[in-house]
């Protein structure tokens, strides 16, 4: 068996040939395709406005300065995440406030961010960053009436989460049709559902938002509509743009997404089933739900023993099956010394001690899917 990865991308002779095209353009950084896959992007999704950009951490990027966050801007987001948001808003000078995240799923949860509003004592809010952490999205509008208490942005982190949805009012909504928040962003990195090669996309409804963000994209230049030459800077902005060769791929890969999601969530039943009756395991209640984008199969151990963690990890190596940690939490990264103490984010640690992500990708066939369980059925007989 060759070596099994966590996740991949999926790329197909239709994806190389769009690619190819694309690459016999005369302009091939932001022309025709990057505005096609906006485009596609937004009917998709259900949103008014698309921005492509250079990765899911630039359009968090660009979303933080479109709201313009700042020094001493208050910015409340979940302990366990990517650092890309944290980083991003510690360096724009805002004071960042972590919540916990219920210990299952991982993610910060209505009950966590008012608990981490109370205990700071936080009378005022610029913005919520929620994530939803596996594709999975859960308290959209609960979020949404905390947002609407405090006056504040609401700004989704749904790299993981393209193609999600929820039920509002027995209607089926995307995640990134912005219906319940400011603005959304996705990542198209190689191990998303869908891949652009490196890239990511902002939706919004809003257009003043909207228009911030197309000139911060690129460097603030703002064109004479008659005189292409003749441009003027009033807001220092970033080169985040995507070029058309990444979005030619996109948009083949967009054309896939349901075949892709489908896929990949037989694969996630497929662990479920193998699980229900595993007494060292638990299942988080969202998996009972269909709405995902089954980026991640996450498990949480019982035993409530970091040590078996690793055991299973290093074991599941050892048989070229590759786990993941998603993710280790925020605090407890050598940037912030001894400064915050674990003991304040016990579910956090207790998730963090207790979680592991399965191999679950588009490829992952039955016969290496089989190999997964035959190995993970061997380990949890010797735990006993």
């Amino acid at each position: 068996m060759k070596f099994i990865p966590y996740n991949r991308q999926y790329i197909d002779n239709q994806d190389i040939r769009i690619v190819s095209k694309a690459l016999k353009q005369n302009l091939i950084t932001t022309g025709e395709y990057v505005k096609k896959f906006e485009n596609q992007i937004k009917k998709y999704l259900k949103s008014k406005f698309a921005i492509s950009c250079s990765s899911g951490s630039a359009g968090l990027h660009l979303a933080l300065k479109a709201i313009n966050i700042k020094k001493g801007d208050k910015v409340v987001m979940p302990a366990i995440n990517f650092i890309a948001a944290y980083s991003i808003c510690k360096n724009l000078g805002a004071k960042i406030f972590l919540a916990d995240v219920d210990p299952l799923t991982g993610q910060m949860t209505p009950d966590t961010l008012k608990e981490c509003i109370k205990k700071n004592n936080l009378k005022k809010i610029k913005a919520i960053v929620t994530m939803y952490l596996g594709g999975y999205p859960e308290n959209i509008f609960e979020f949404y009436k905390i947002k609407k208490k405090y006056k504040c942005f609401l700004i989704e982190d749904a790299c993981h989460a393209f193609g999600a949805s929820y039920i509002f009012k027995n209607k089926k909504i995307f995640i990134g049709s912005c219906k319940h928040s400011d603005l959304a962003i996705f990542s198209f990195h190689p191990v998303k559902s869908i891949t652009t090669g490196e890239g990511g996309v902002i939706t919004a409804n809003n257009k003043i938002l909207t228009n911030k963000i197309l000139l911060l994209r690129s460097h603030g230049i703002e064109r004479k509509k008659n005189k292409h030459w003749e441009y003027n800077i009033n807001k220092f902005g970033f080169n985040y743009r995507l070029s058309d060769i990444n979005c030619a791929l996109g948009l083949s890969q967009l054309k896939k997404i349901k075949k892709i999601i489908i896929y990949r969530s037989r694969i996630y039943k497929n662990y479920y089933q193998f699980f229900l009756n595993n007494d060292e395991v638990i299942l988080p209640e969202y998996t009972k739900k269909n709405n995902s984008a089954f980026h991640l199969f996450l498990i949480s151990l019982k035993r409530n023993n970091k040590i078996i963690k690793e055991k299973l990890f290093n074991y599941l190596k050892k048989n070229k099956i590759l786990a993941q940690y998603h993710y280790i939490p925020i605090y407890r990264f050598s940037v912030f010394g001894k400064k915050i103490s674990y003991n304040k984010f016990p579910n956090s640690e207790y998730y963090f001690n207790n979680n592991l992500s399965l191999p679950l990708f588009y490829g992952l066939n039955l016969k290496k899917q089989n190999y997964i369980l035959e190995k993970l059925s061997l380990f949890f007989k010797k735990l006993k």
